[in-house]
């Protein structure tokens, strides 16, 4: 790196309740630049401004991508300019009914699946340039159920809780098979739960939530910036601790949903 007191850190979902506070605990780290990235300009254009007048930090703006198109994806990452040190995957989607994107593929799993494939696919080179860099997936303790025969819920009736249960196994697993993919390249990734947090998503669910934003994203931000985050990889956190995860374990299933992720890149 040039300059490596310079962390630049990328946080998807990034108006959301956790999203927001993954952004304002980074932008109190020293030395990290914060960026936006959420679908609403004129909310990521407030919360930008928000997060920099609370911590006095003018090195955080935004960007603009919806993260289930990967043609938006990669939008971003071929205008993107900057190194990247650090990225958190975060943005969530959890309709109540089944809906799908323009490109045919069921809403809940192109944004908290596919988003986060695509978007460590499209930043990967970057990634590796500015090594050392991290990956932190947002997934949750709420997971299982994943079907890798009817991930799209097109045989199985669809019900939002499963579907975002699905997801965030998936979300642990996907960190596991790139973290295999990244190693070598000085990129570390690794999965969290980032706590049980009062927010819309958890609201879509139809939970409430014990836990404060900003403890929800005390391990997501701990993660971007600590010792551990740096040196464990393929890893799986709760509380600022590791986990045994049996869904990252599963080797074969984690590159079936890998392959599964990747396939979708070649119809669109």
């Amino acid at each position: 790196m040039a300059n490596p007191s310079r962390q630049v850190a990328l946080v998807t979902g990034a108006t959301g309740a956790i999203g927001l506070a993954i952004c304002s605990g980074l932008a109190r780290a020293p030395g990290f630049e914060v960026v936006l990235l959420g679908r609403d300009e004129a909310r990521t254009r407030r919360a930008a401004q928000q997060i920099r007048q609370e911590t006095g930090n003018e090195r955080v703006r935004f960007e603009l991508a919806d993260l289930s198109r990967e043609k938006e994806i990669r939008a971003l990452a071929q205008r993107w300019q900057d190194p990247l040190h650090v990225l958190v995957n975060n943005a969530g989607a959890t309709p109540r009914r089944r809906q799908a994107t323009p490109e045919g593929i069921e809403l809940q799993f192109a944004t908290n699946v596919l988003g986060y494939f695509w978007m460590v696919r499209a930043f990967r080179e970057i990634l590796i340039r500015s090594a050392p860099a991290r990956v932190i997936n947002v997934a949750s303790n709420y997971a299982g159920d994943l079907d890798l025969d009817d991930l799209q819920f097109r045989r199985r009736p669809y019900d939002n809780r499963r579907a975002y249960r699905q997801s965030k196994q998936a979300n642990r697993m996907l960190a596991a098979a790139f973290a295999r993919r990244l190693a070598e390249h000085d990129v570390t990734v690794n999965a969290c739960h980032p706590g049980d947090v009062n927010s819309r998503l958890s609201n879509d669910l139809g939970f409430g939530g014990s836990e404060s934003p900003e403890q929800g994203a005390r391990t997501p931000v701990w993660l971007a910036t600590s010792e551990t985050g740096g040196r464990e990889t393929g890893c799986y956190y709760a509380d600022q601790h590791a986990v045994r995860d049996p869904f990252m374990a599963d080797e074969q299933a984690v590159e079936t949903l890998y392959d599964i992720c990747a396939g979708f890149s070649s119809r669109l």
